[in-house]
């Protein structure tokens, strides 16, 4: 049983209890699945290795939880959640996934309706039941029905934080196969897109023995739940988490030539084939050909200066304007892996994160980060404790673990912007602060000018750095609200104000085409991870490959520059 599955059953038990009114468990339980589905080593092991007690020391985990932890790796399943599914008997992730339906709503139409799942959702909503009962109305109805079409265009792919660790360990492990010399993730994995459909493994190998061996290896690795194919050269299987992946074995002459083919796009890969066509070659997966003589295919680079084109990095190989920079070798110095220096949105104990401030800190000096700033959250909602009083207190806190750590801690927040564009906050605290981010965390089905004039209102003030996932969208659960991105955008650069790239595996917001569109315009931009524990920092990988598809270079990034430089221009 991996960490997925057992958060997952965690979580319903949140839902299951929240349906029933009980207090604070559900919170408990929902903050243990989420550090327990953020965790690298697989909870089984941990159990294993030290029991119960190890299972205590996991964050949010408590004697309680732990203990069911235990009977669930014992049993395969917790008593207590089974019955709390025979007392309601629906799919509550389903249900849950639907944007607008918490555990109350959930419950009160499984007893009013009979609703069990999304199907029996929609063909009320359609019906008109939904609307006719008390609380809900025709308004509430439809946005139920909207919910369930963004649902369903979504389901088809998966974000690629959810799964990307996941393809990598099933990489990782076919690479240490013996015989096996390159090893390579293709495909929209490799582009980093903000969303997959299948994953894609490029093998090379050293003779045929080798190649059945890895592909038996392959169809038969634990986390296959059906097998579609099984061949020489390619099998295909299904994984567990619903995910397709293809596994090809290719000729090490060729391995370069596989690589751009499959890792595509397809658009990027036609105009390639049209060069290769105008100077009367051939260019496939198997490399450049004139005639039947070979000329390039055995590394990547290869098939691109042949072409006469610069290098282009996966990220940006989607035909939108690459390919002609290239040629021209004015392909923009894209920001690199290694290039950030600071997280300007991390959350501790002092509102919803999971960890101190000291922790915190800790965590993002050992990935190498030279400052953070301590932006918990300014709002009357998700348990927040920050008031005047609060940050006043937290800075001493902040001063405390700047000197255990050596860290640079910025004293932040990030405060809610309210339906008028104004600040939950007083300026006069929030003037205090050294860095303040702002945000939209409430009616987010507000007409398109009036969210724009609110966020706009929001820049405007003095003591607003940043804006914080500007669209609010959270991938495959919620789509962004209306804004005009082109005035946010213009207003961002009157205001000098910075906008965010959220990291987060659900969001990565600002998307691509934003991210080039502040770029154009001269706007500055943050990579951020929005970290809520100690592990997330793992998430500005995901940020940074969104900067990268969207072109951003060091520049771009004011977290990419040291401290004293960032908060010189944010003066």
């Amino acid at each position: 049983m991996d960490n997925k599955e057992i958060a997952k059953i965690l979580y319903e038990i949140s839902e299951y209890l929240a349906m029933e009114d009980v207090p604070f468990k559900p919170r408990a339980y929902e903050k243990a699945a989420l550090s327990i589905e953020s965790q690298d080593i697989n909870i089984a092991e941990i159990y294993k290795n030290g029991g119960i007690k190890a299972l205590e020391e996991i964050p949010s985990v408590g004697k309680g939880i732990a203990e069911k932890i235990e009977e669930l790796i014992k049993t395969g399943k917790i008593r207590e959640y089974e019955k709390l599914k025979k007392k309601a008997p629906v799919k509550i992730e389903e249900l849950s996934a639907v944007e607008g339906m918490g555990p109350k709503r959930i419950f009160r139409l499984y007893k009013e309706l009979n609703i069990r799942n999304v199907k029996d959702l929609e063909i009320a909503a359609k019906s008109g039941k939904i609307g006719k009962l008390e609380g809900f109305g025709e308004k509430s109805e439809q946005n139920i029905l909207l919910a369930i079409g963004f649902l369903k265009s979504a389901s088809a792919r998966f974000p690629l934080g959810y799964v990307l660790c996941d393809i990598r360990h099933i990489k990782e492990n076919i690479e240490k196969q013996k015989g096996v010399k390159k090893c390579l993730l293709a495909g929209s994995m490799r582009r980093m897109k903000e969303t997959v459909g299948d994953a894609d493994i490029l093998v090379s190998v050293a003779s045929q023995k080798v190649a059945d061996e890895i592909m038996d290896y392959f169809v038969t690795m634990p986390e296959v739940a059906h097998v579609q194919s099984h061949g020489p050269t390619r099998s295909s299987v299904k994984f567990k988490n619903n995910m397709n992946c293809d596994l090809r074995v290719v000729d090490e002459e060729s391995f370069g030539a596989a690589a751009q083919y499959f890792t595509g796009n397809k658009d990027h890969n036609v105009a390639l084939r049209k060069i290769a066509i105008k100077k009367n070659w051939k260019l496939n997966e198997y490399g450049i050909y004139s005639g039947g003589k070979q000329l390039a295919g055995k590394n990547e680079e290869d098939i691109y200066k042949l072409l006469g084109l610069q290098y282009i990095e996966p990220e940006l190989r989607e035909n939108t304007g690459e390919i002609d920079l290239a040629v021209k070798n004015q392909l923009p110095k894209i920001i690199g892996y290694n290039d950030l220096k600071g997280d300007l949105q991390v959350h501790s104990k002092w509102s919803d994160g999971q960890n101190s401030i000291e922790e915190m800190a800790k965590a993002a000096k050992d990935i190498g980060l030279e400052y953070i700033a301590i932006t918990d959250h300014i709002r009357k909602a998700f348990g927040s404790k920050l008031e005047e009083k609060e940050l006043a207190l937290r800075l001493k806190e902040i001063e405390k673990a700047k000197k255990t750590t050596g860290m640079e801690i910025l004293n932040g927040g990030e405060v809610d912007i309210m339906n008028d564009g104004s600040l939950y906050m007083k300026d006069e605290v929030l003037k205090k602060l050294d860095f303040v981010g702002a945000s939209v965390h409430s009616n987010f089905k507000m007409p398109k000018n009036k969210m724009t004039e609110r966020i706009i209102k929001a820049m405007k003030n003095p003591n607003v750095d940043i804006i914080y996932h500007p669209t609010g969208r959270i991938i495959g659960q919620r789509p962004a609200y209306e804004v005009d991105m082109g005035k946010i955008i213009r207003a961002a650069k009157e205001t000098k104000t910075v906008l965010e790239i959220n990291s987060y595996f659900n969001r990565l917001d600002l998307n691509d085409e934003h991210i080039k569109s502040a770029i154009e315009a001269g706007v500055k931009m943050a990579i951020n991870t929005d970290a809520h524990q100690a592990n997330q920092f793992k998430y500005l990988e995901l940020g940074i490959a969104q900067a990268r598809r969207g072109w951003a270079e060091k520049k771009d990034i004011i977290n990419a520059w040291p401290a004293e430089k960032m908060l010189k221009m944010l003066k």
